[in-house]
């Protein structure tokens, strides 16, 4: 796993050179932000180099990339680290019907592990904001670190091969598209996030962008003229 540290509060880890997780930084610990795949011990490890404890982990959404190791990861650190998640999401990953059930693209691993918390738009994570982002699932949302702006979009955007967003084939990152459930919805979700007015895109898939809006704007524009 690489590792790459972007900002003070913020660290990437990047399985197979193409799946992303995040550990952030909080007075308290750590906020692991998505949990790659076969990565458990990897993540612990990254965590004890950074001298500090894992104290919650937060999803922005159920695809298996993104919560491929929280059963793993959940069973090593044990209950007392809370699992932070969309009710939406969540009820997918829990085989409920739930609105859009009919276009649930991507993959929906079977785990065992529920949220202990359940993340609504607004509300804080330390120092994330959560940002509703829906389009690429129907309970996908973003992370914005109010100390310095940073946005963790998930897979609202991915930045392999260029800025872009997974409403229609990009090469050489196809499948984030593939995974996308409403891809006019997840335009729409893209241009809110543009709106944050990011210093820093960090996504589940390709590399940091700095000062990022005006990529992102060209990515939008692409996006709505393919429509």
């Amino acid at each position: 796993m690489r590792i790459s540290h972007l900002t003070p509060h913020l660290t990437q880890l990047t399985k197979l050179g193409w799946v992303n997780a995040y550990l952030v930084r909080e007075s308290d610990g750590l906020t692991v932000v998505d949990t790659a795949m076969s990565a458990a011990d990897e993540l612990i490890a990254a965590a004890r180099a950074l001298g500090a404890p894992i104290r919650r982990i937060a999803l922005t959404h159920g695809h298996g990339d993104h919560v491929g190791s929280l059963d793993a990861l959940r069973k090593r650190l044990g209950p007392d680290v809370p699992v932070l998640m969309t009710e939406t999401d969540a009820r997918i990953l829990a085989g409920e019907p739930v609105e859009f059930s009919d276009r649930r693209r991507g993959s929906w691993p079977k785990i065992t592990t529920r949220p202990d918390v359940t993340l609504a738009p607004g509300d804080r994570v330390g120092g994330l904001e959560v940002v509703a982002s829906p389009g690429h699932t129907p309970g996908h949302v973003a992370f914005l670190d109010t100390r310095d702006r940073t946005l963790i979009a998930g897979d609202a955007f991915v930045t392999l091969g260029g800025v872009e967003i997974p409403s229609r084939p990009t090469f050489p990152f196809p499948l984030a598209w593939m995974g996308t459930c409403d891809r006019r919805q997840a335009v729409e979700s893209a241009s809110a996030l543009r709106a944050l007015a990011p210093e820093l895109l960090v996504v589940g898939h390709g590399g940091a962008v700095r000062a990022p809006v005006a990529a992102m704007d060209a990515a939008i524009t692409r996006a709505r003229r393919a429509a």
